[in-house]
């Protein structure tokens, strides 16, 4: 997917920057050899497969296991990382929460430099901070939220300066996101936004909220309070 990096600072032209943000890129690159469903070389498939003892496999696939069963637990099971194939057959897929858990990972990199404010979009789904010497500074960020009934229009805007933003619906990939509870995708109009502290919770959440809006806000209320549902039919 994209992914795109923006920094703030007065000068942005420094080598601290620009290593920073190279760092950056590499871990993602380093997260998606590890943990892609889709690169046939990765830990994850490989351990799927049979090919990798799961005990040799990237520490990392071990790590993103267990936040999966977190969420599972946190959301009633409206979200899983278990993935059922057209033959029946079921295998572990990250994808849910990687995404989140990559970028937070990414954007470390970035809280090391002195006096910068960043914001790493990854596929339109957001993360924003500060690095060091920034005490008390606030760099805000106005973040639009798509018009699920027009992809060129903004139906919303919302204001961050630590934090993240995560989108989820049908209308930019189609059903794609598969209630658990009954095996069928979610085929609806309109999407829904979760904005908290960390991306990772935040997408998970936003894609609970897609199956099922009602049991995620009263769940999300008792787990994770931090976080808030943005719907938009």
């Amino acid at each position: 997917m994209p992914v795109s990096i923006h920094v703030r600072a007065v000068r942005t032209d420094r080598a601290d920057i620009e290593g920073a943000v190279a760092n950056a890129f590499a871990h993602l690159r380093r997260v998606d050899s590890v943990l892609s469903p889709w690169r046939t070389d990765s830990d994850l498939l490989r351990v799927r497969r049979g090919e990798l003892d799961p005990a040799a496999a990237h520490p990392w696939l071990a790590e993103v296991a267990l936040l999966a069963a977190e969420a599972e637990a946190a959301t009633g099971g409206l979200f899983t990382s278990r993935l059922t194939g057209p033959d029946g057959s079921t295998g572990f897929d990250p994808t849910g929460l990687a995404k989140g858990w990559a970028v937070a990972g990414a954007a470390g990199h970035l809280q090391l430099v002195d006096r910068v404010a960043f914001c790493i979009n990854a596929g339109g789904d957001l993360t924003v901070g500060v690095g060091r010497n920034l005490d008390g500074f606030a760099s805000t960020w106005r973040i639009g939220i798509q018009d699920p009934a027009d992809p060129m229009g903004i139906v919303d805007v919302v204001e961050v300066s630590s934090g993240a933003v995560a989108t989820s619906g049908g209308s930019a990939r189609g059903p794609h996101v598969v209630d658990p509870r009954t095996g069928l995708p979610v085929d609806r109009s309109g999407s829904v936004t979760v904005v908290g502290p960390d991306l990772l919770w935040a997408d998970v959440w936003a894609t609970a909220s897609w199956v099922d809006e009602e049991q995620a806000t009263r769940l999300m209320a008792h787990s994770h309070p931090a976080y808030r549902i943005i719907a938009h039919p």
